[in-house]
């Protein structure tokens, strides 16, 4: 909201500096080609009292004086230069013709010096015009302030438009429409507002998508056990044999078993969304994280009879990341990995300017063109016969598309071309 701030400054100040700047100019150029022809009479009339007091002796110039201001009705009276605090270039101007114009907060008067009598200044006082002068300051004023309101006006026009769309795509978002995004437009005040909001709309959509998603796959799988389970308690309840009502017991513990396993899977992913704000992100070494991993995933390769390789980086890599996700993403990858290949998985860092790749591929049988669009999304199983009585849901690979968006990263999916399988390959920007 900076950049909203900022403009709202710059557009008041430099309203009120330009509209003043300009007022003050076209003031300025009417003053300098258009001179007041009262004033003009005023210098006259100074300029004519002080060649005619100049005329006369100091003595007498006092009651000259009394008398010029009695028979022309006007403020007249003298004064001496002592009295008078000026600059030196004001001081010149006291002994040119029209003499020096002044004024005070009350009133305006002209100071002339009388020749012939340098200490003394004759000093006529100005009538006032304030009905004049009211309607000037009332007109500028005015002028002031609608020029500021119009530039606000101006100003204010592309923001409301920007706030009206976002309240209509808000009012959609509200109405179901989750799909509605806002433009992006460079030049707006509330860029990142918009960007956070069109944020916010895609993280909705895709937490409501797969709320529905894992609601259908859940609802859709417990019909079998719920029917199994029905099944087992009916036979129970039928049977007289002690041994077949154990094993029918057996069995509702079974699928009681797996129905918790499952609903445990589905929960544990629905919540993930809450996981993600509390990410502890820390600094690490990748080189060392992924030799650790490949490591801790020894014995694992060893029961399948596979051969884990681990290729790091030649440059000393130093990352920040939340080390218990981004390991548990990779357990997916690596475990999914070894239980497909034959021989042979591979584990690898690559290192870039702009980024860091982690790459596991094995020598499998690969991954089917037409599920490479689907593999990421829940509940999708490439392998139907790994069951879900097995413990597998189908989340695996979307845990780690989900752990990898936290980390602003990537993940993709293909077939190796160095081991012929599957080769999934971590994005993370440096």
């Amino acid at each position: 909201m900076t950049r909203l701030f900022l403009s709202i400054i710059i557009a008041v100040l430099g309203s009120l500096f330009f509209i003043g700047w300009g007022l003050d100019k076209l003031v300025a150029e009417q003053n300098v080609h258009q001179e007041n022809p009262d004033m003009f009479v005023y210098k006259q009339l100074i300029e004519g009292f002080s060649q005619q007091l100049g005329t006369m002796p100091e003595s007498d110039i006092i009651k000259a004086t009394e008398q010029l201001a009695k028979h022309y009705q006007m403020s007249i009276t003298l004064d001496n230069i002592n009295n008078v605090a000026l600059p030196a270039t004001l001081f010149k101007q006291l002994s040119q013709h029209g003499g020096l114009l002044l004024a005070t907060d009350e009133q305006a008067y002209i100071l002339r010096k009388i020749p012939q009598h340098p200490d003394q200044l004759i000093k006529l006082q100005l009538p006032n015009s304030p009905e004049e002068n009211q309607h000037l300051n009332i007109m500028l004023t005015a002028v002031l302030y609608i020029g500021v309101c119009a530039i606000l006006i101006l100003w204010l026009f592309p923001l409301a438009r920007r706030l009206f769309i976002l309240t209509n795509a808000a009012a959609k978002i509200g109405k179901g429409d989750l799909g509605v995004r806002v433009p992006i437009n460079r030049f707006s005040y509330i860029n990142p507002l918009e960007k956070s909001f069109n944020q916010m709309a895609s993280q909705i959509e895709k937490l409501m998508a797969d709320n529905k998603l894992l609601a259908r796959s859940l609802s859709h799988d417990i019909r079998t056990p719920m029917s199994c389970l029905r099944f087992g308690v009916e036979a129970a309840l039928d049977t007289k044999d002690i041994e077949k009502k154990n094993e029918y017991l057996d069995r509702i513990e079974a699928e009681l078993t797996n129905m918790e396993a499952m609903t445990s899977a589905f929960l544990s992913y629905a919540g993930m969304e809450r996981q993600g704000i509390n990410l502890r992100f820390e600094t690490i070494n990748i080189n060392n994280f992924i030799s650790d991993i490949g490591h801790d995933f020894q014995s694992l390769a060893e029961q399948y009879n596979v051969t884990l390789t681990c290729k790091l980086s030649e440059q000393s890599i130093s990352y920040s990341l939340d080390t218990h996700w981004i390991h548990q993403a990779l357990q997916n990858l690596i475990s999914n990995a070894v239980q497909y290949a034959k021989t042979t998985v591979a584990l690898s860092v690559e290192c870039y300017p702009k980024e860091l790749k982690i790459i596991v591929e094995d020598d499998g049988d690969g991954l089917a063109k037409n599920k490479l669009d689907v593999i990421f999304d829940p509940f999708v199983k490439l392998d139907i016969a790994r069951s879900r009585e097995q413990g597998h849901f189908g989340l695996g690979l979307a845990i780690c598309q989900k752990v990898i968006h936290w980390h602003k990263g990537k993940i993709t999916a293909k077939n190796s071309q160095l081991l012929s399988g599957a080769c999934f390959t971590i994005t993370l920007p440096r």
